[in-house]
């Protein structure tokens, strides 16, 4: 992702009717260096009408350059050229390192713990005003910005990564962002984290966290994950952590770096089917452990036990719906296979769970429901459930497997298929925009629906989300 804080300026005429872009010219100074135009009097200066287009051809040239950086650790090492008045004036540590009381007055400088990528990625924003990121180097971007104060780029590194924040990634984020002191960021991800738990606790990133990042996260009352999959979680980041250590990843070491945090772990609050089947049964519990934990399921007299056996609260779902009333009428809503779509917007992050549907209006009846969470035509979640009505104007709860992460501002399309009884319930007074749990919501017709369902009226009464 490349954005630029000004406008792209448009190539300027070169002597001879071809044009010349900033860029071009500053690809050819990383090359060769080619300084030639300077030693013999040339006026490249006149090519370029703005400071900022001059100032980027000095980017990574050795053109006037009068200090230079040793960037990376030991045999991975680049030289690069730098101009400690460009420097000074995009940072307040280059401006102490070079003009400062206590100024250096070396002309290689050495920097072992930044990537060169990255110290290229800030050196660029300084030079040329563009802010240039990439997955893979964004971290160590922000680690550069930070420790340069070049708060901007620093800025524009989180909007990165709360843009790019995932599952996959949310628990590695959250252990980066409480380093670089980001609470912003460290706020999106337990959002991320809460809602999504038992894909972010399953994903390769959790492996990855340190052991502080692990406490924080197995102490969360807000999980929304089975107990089951946090125990298993755990047993994986302490075989990576055995890695780590050199050591066998043997029972006993696992148990070992896991250390207080296996009683952080509510196994307790585990069904017994998984305890017996699953924690009882992976040796890293001690057998006092196992048989209390036992007696604690079974006896009247419970014995008293380290793990916590509450709970977690985990997240409180909440229900958009969408229209004013519902009725029914003796020949619709019906359905033969037909899909029932409506497109809808949000302005802020949010978790789809599943929908309200609505059930017969002839009273009980079960119905097959496929149902589809979509992004510009591409599937984000798919499932086949069924679920019983009672014959009332209720709406009834199907969910997919695992909530959905909505983006902000971006159109998704929900749609059902159902099988079932011909007749049910269907809403009315619809509304386009609708407010719930500080989140706005924007609803419009889809050309996904073939059996009627639209903004007006209509199937899909309700989204149940995390917030």
């Amino acid at each position: 992702m490349a954005a630029e804080l000004f406008p792209p300026q448009k190539p300027v005429p070169a002597p001879g009717g071809s044009s010349v872009s900033p860029q071009r010219l500053q690809q050819e100074n990383r090359t060769n260096n080619n300084t030639s135009s300077a030693r013999g009097g040339g006026s490249w200066q006149g090519l370029y009408p703005t400071i900022r287009e001059r100032n980027s051809l000095m980017f990574n040239n050795e053109m006037m350059a009068d200090v230079h950086f040793v960037v990376g650790p030991p045999g991975g090492t680049q030289r690069v050229p730098g101009h400690k008045y460009v420097l000074a004036v995009g940072s307040s540590v280059f401006h102490a390192m070079f003009y400062g009381e206590l100024a250096e007055d070396q002309d290689e400088i050495r920097i072992p713990d930044v990537e060169p990528p990255s110290f290229l990625a800030m050196l660029k924003y300084i030079y040329c005003d563009e802010i240039d990121l990439c997955a893979d180097t964004v971290l160590a971007t922000l680690y550069a910005a930070k420790k340069y104060i070049v708060p901007h780029l620093a800025r524009a590194c989180v909007n990165f990564l709360e843009t790019s924040l995932s599952a996959r990634n949310a628990c590695v984020l959250l252990s980066q962002s409480c380093l670089f002191e980001e609470p912003d960021l460290t706020q999106r991800c337990w959002e991320v984290i809460d809602a999504q738990a038992e894909l972010a606790l399953r994903s390769d990133g959790f492996c990855d966290i340190d052991a502080q990042t692990l406490e924080s996260i197995l102490r969360r009352e807000t999980l929304n994950a089975k107990e089951m999959v946090v125990f298993e979680a755990a047993l994986s980041w302490a075989e990576a952590e055995c890695q780590r250590r050199e050591l066998a990843p043997t029972i006993e070491n696992k148990r070992r770096v896991l250390g207080k945090a296996i009683y952080l772990i509510r196994i307790p609050a585990m069904a017994l089917e998984d305890f017996a089947n699953g924690a009882a049964q992976s040796g890293v519990l001690t057998l006092n452990e196992t048989n209390d934990v036992f007696l604690w399921f079974t006896a009247a007299n419970k014995p008293e036990l380290r793990f916590c056996s509450k709970p977690r609260a985990g997240l409180a779902p909440q229900r958009c719906h969408r229209f004013q009333s519902c009725a029914y009428r003796s020949n619709q809503w019906r359905y033969r296979g037909r899909c029932d779509s409506i497109q809808f917007a949000v302005d802020r992050r949010v978790f789809i769970a599943g929908f309200g549907l609505y059930g017969s209006s002839c009273g009980s009846a079960e119905y097959s429901a496929k149902m589809e969470l979509k992004r510009q035509g591409v599937a984000a979640a798919q499932r086949v459930i069924k679920y019983f009505s009672d014959g009332s104007s209720s709406t009834f709860s199907v969910w997919f497997e695992h909530p959905v992460q909505i983006e902000p501002d971006a159109f998704y399309t929900a749609s059902v298929v159902l099988d079932g009884n011909e007749l049910s319930y269907f809403g009315q007074e619809g509304m386009t925009e609708v407010q719930c749990g500080g989140v706005t919501f924007q609803f419009q017709c889809s050309s996904d629906s073939t059996n009627g369902t639209g903004v007006q009226g209509g199937q899909i009464p309700e989204l149940i989300f995390y917030a």
